[in-house]
């Protein structure tokens, strides 16, 4: 067999394989693609997604490092190596992928909200604050940017801030706010 249709047949099991979901054999797949190629920038972002599924982050982050060496320009490779970097702690990391992500595509909303995550691990609250806006000015409808928003004004002492977003939230994520207000103890009244 040819190694160009070798390839095609590769990476058609590896196809059939993830529609099955069998990660592992999906692995040994991917491996030989790698083996036949070190630079198969589509075999490392598939293998990168498949150890994350079987909850090898460490692992997944080295083949997203890979990827993104070989597509720098990229932003969804940096986005994925910010949120897997931050789930493994490595805030530092997270933030320079993410920043990376936004450089690339700076209306790229997740990467916005992956930033503000990690600035808010490491009490950054002014630049969190900007990255959220950021974030709920692309995405308006996500209660997600909305709701650290808010919990970024209480962690500053910015009572009013919380209480304005938690109004607005109450408009189209009524639960989100409810929450908000049992965890702030911004009660309706006082907002």
């Amino acid at each position: 067999m040819s190694r160009s249709l070798h390839r095609w047949y590769l990476r058609a099991q590896v196809r059939l394989l993830l529609l099955l979901g069998q990660q592992h054999a999906v692995l040994e797949r991917v491996d030989e693609l790698l083996a036949m190629d070190a630079g198969d920038a589509h075999a490392l972002a598939t293998r990168a997604h498949v150890l994350a599924e079987l909850g090898d982050k460490a692992a997944a982050v080295q083949a997203l490092r890979q990827w993104v060496a070989l597509q720098p320009t990229q932003a969804a490779g940096w986005f994925n190596l910010g949120f897997l970097s931050e789930s493994l702690g490595h805030i530092d990391d997270a933030e320079q992928a993410f920043r990376r992500a936004i450089a690339l595509d700076e209306k790229f909303d997740r990467a916005w909200y992956g930033l503000a995550l990690c600035l808010i691990q490491q009490r950054r609250f002014e630049e969190a604050i900007v990255a959220l806006k950021r974030n709920t000015e692309l995405q308006p409808m996500s209660p997600f940017g909305w709701y650290q928003l808010a919990r970024v004004h209480v962690d500053r002492q910015e009572p009013e801030e919380a209480a304005r977003i938690i109004r607005h939230l109450r408009k189209f994520e009524p639960k989100v706010a409810a929450q908000l207000e049992r965890e702030t103890g911004l009660a309706q009244g006082q907002t």
